[in-house]
């Protein structure tokens, strides 16, 4: 199967830039990031940004939320073949434009990597970036990461996010 990711979810305000590798079957359905009801994206965001019933939200409510704490939301893949929502079957990948993106928005001086195959395509493409910008690889919210607790990524994320 084909798969596009999203524009990016970003204003002049954003300070931190979260990059997934390429959304899931549900979230290219839906048109939405982190739509599958069992990822925890939604909750751990909702802890970041004070907002508890965040999950609960509409979409534009949640990316609203997100841009309004100072947040960017992408993809480091714009383009790929994959079967089911596993990074593991991404194949054919080409990636976002995320220097342009950076250039447009000065204010992004810290970049967060959903997940180790959106931490190891960032790195591939754009290594130059690695080392101009504040780069963390974060454990998946993902439902197929199922050996964190939501406690866990809450800690894990929170840490990185306060740096």
């Amino acid at each position: 199967m084909k798969c596009e990711s999203f524009s990016p979810q970003v204003n002049t305000k954003s300070k931190i830039l979260i990059l997934g590798s390429m959304p899931g079957i549900k979230s290219l359905e839906e048109q939405k990031y982190y739509a599958h009801p069992q990822n925890r994206f939604w909750k751990i965001m909702g802890l970041l940004c004070k907002s508890p019933d965040l999950y609960e939200l509409n979409y534009n409510d949640k990316i609203k939320i997100l841009l309004k704490n100072n947040f960017a939301l992408w993809d480091v893949i714009k383009f790929c073949k994959r079967e089911g929502s596993l990074d593991s079957n991404i194949q054919e990948e080409v990636p976002n434009n995320i220097e342009k993106l950076l250039e447009d928005y000065p204010n992004i001086k810290k970049i967060c990597l959903n997940g180790n195959k959106a931490y190891s395509a960032f790195k591939k493409y754009f290594p130059d970036l690695i080392k101009k910008y504040s780069c963390y690889k974060l454990p998946s919210t993902s439902p197929a990461n199922a050996k964190y607790s939501l406690n866990d990524l809450y800690q894990k994320w929170s840490y990185i996010i306060k740096i």
